[in-house]
């Protein structure tokens, strides 16, 4: 692993900077829809744009990692997500109004195709560039803390430009998005891979032949994934939402305030990655532990809407998000065959993407309703998480000679005929 720390510290720069280009935004959402004359709805809209975007072209970009490589989709998608900011950047600084929200939400949208083919490849990446479970658990956990440590800086960051000029963090992400592209360029090492030259029919048949092979937990730990998201982003949009609102917080303390349960976040994902090594069924019931955190808080926010009870029990709740992640990414990586690997977990990206797009709307919608109604419904879909984590998520254990569980790998079968487009990079 130590020679490959500059490749993974590259390649954890993507998460981050993807991260960034996103949730930078949600801080200053109400001072955007201000200088634009938009609704909330509308302005929630910049984020829902980029996720839909990327749910839709994910499953397309793991498919073409599958088939001519990993680094050879990031690169040309980070290079996409660089345009795609620096429309909306431009649109924010030189136009105004509903000119300037509709080239923004352009802008978003091409950002979008760009971290399609960005983040959600790194994890089949970093599958690819160890053998060892552990050392892919461990990894895997440092991508997922370098995903939320960006979580963590967004609200800090984006509060902290939008302070000086509120589109000043549309000016910045462009600028992030390059580094992290010159860092991939020339840090990462493509490992050896193999690729398949399946035809879209053949490629369609082999996914469809490992979904229904392993679909109850592969899809389980879709929703999981997804449910997840749909907490931190939805929790991250109310309270930036009623942080200005209602207690007049703008600026760099805001972030400050937003950063609290990210940051228990992050360090909850640094640790599940590191400790849970390769113990599959450990990854299991840590996973159930952090929904159950997850949901148990939010039942208990129901009942006040006092600030630093909402905030205390979030961060509990962000705890509990933290133990789920690194573990469904490991258990869902190292389930799957390295061919079969980027289209897979690209469906798990797509699906935490659709988590990333439901929050803010759907919490905008729920803002005037009653703030028990608001917060059951969210310990309702993250209960949901909770029960699918107990049921439905049961690696295969295979007894190892220290008696840990390990999950069987879904065997990769190519149709008749396609084990001869199997090459090697």
């Amino acid at each position: 692993m130590d020679n490959k720390k500059w490749d993974l510290a590259a390649l954890a720069s993507v998460p981050l900077i993807m991260t960034l280009g996103n949730s930078m935004l949600i801080p200053i959402l109400p001072q955007i829809a201000k200088a634009l004359g938009i609704s909330s709805l509308m302005g929630s809209m910049l984020i829902t744009v980029y996720a839909v975007t990327a749910i839709l072209m994910i499953p397309i970009a793991g498919y073409l990692s599958d088939r001519f490589g990993r680094k050879k989709v990031i690169i040309p998608s980070l290079i996409i997500t660089v345009l795609g900011s620096g429309i909306s950047a431009g649109a924010a600084w030189l136009l105004g109004g509903s000119a300037a929200y509709i080239v923004i939400l352009a802008g978003r949208l091409l950002q979008g195709i760009g971290a399609a083919g960005a983040f959600p490849i790194v994890i089949p990446l970093v599958g690819d560039m160890f053998s060892e479970d552990e050392k892919v658990s461990k990894s895997l956990g440092v991508i997922e803390t370098s995903n939320t440590f960006g979580k963590v800086l967004s609200p800090i960051l984006g509060a902290f430009l939008g302070s000086f000029i509120w589109f000043l963090p549309f000016l910045a992400i462009p600028v992030l998005c390059a580094v992290s592209l010159l860092l991939v360029i020339f840090l990462v090492k493509s490992p050896e891979h193999e690729k398949t030259q399946q035809s879209i029919r053949e490629f369609l048949g082999t996914t469809k032949d490992v979904l229904q092979e392993k679909g109850r937990w592969l899809y389980a730990i879709f929703a999981i994934g997804g449910i997840a998201m749909f907490g931190i982003f939805g929790v991250q949009f109310y309270l930036s939402e009623t942080l200005e609102s209602a207690y007049g917080l703008t600026g760099i303390v805001k972030g400050l305030v937003l950063a609290i349960p990210l940051a228990a976040l992050c360090l909850a994902s640094y640790l599940t990655g590191k400790f849970t090594g390769h113990k599959k069924g450990l990854m299991k019931w840590t996973g159930f532990a952090g929904m159950a955190l997850l949901t148990g808080s939010l039942v208990i926010i129901g009942f006040s809407e006092q600030i630093y009870f909402v905030i205390g029990f979030m961060t509990a709740g962000s705890i509990g998000i933290g133990l789920v992640l690194p573990s469904m990414d490991t258990l869902l990586t190292e389930g799957v065959e390295e061919e079969q690997r980027g289209t897979i977990t690209s469906l798990y990206s797509s699906m935490r993407f659709i988590g990333v797009s439901l929050g803010p709307p759907v919490v905008s919608l729920l803002l005037g309703a009653n703030h028990w109604v608001l917060f059951l419904t969210l310990a309702a879909v993250a209960a949901a998480g909770a029960l699918l984590t107990l049921l439905a998520v049961k690696p295969e254990e295979s007894e190892g000679e220290d008696g840990t569980g390990e999950v069987k790998r879904v065997q990769f079968k190519p149709p008749a005929g396609a084990a001869k487009n199997l090459v090697r990079k």
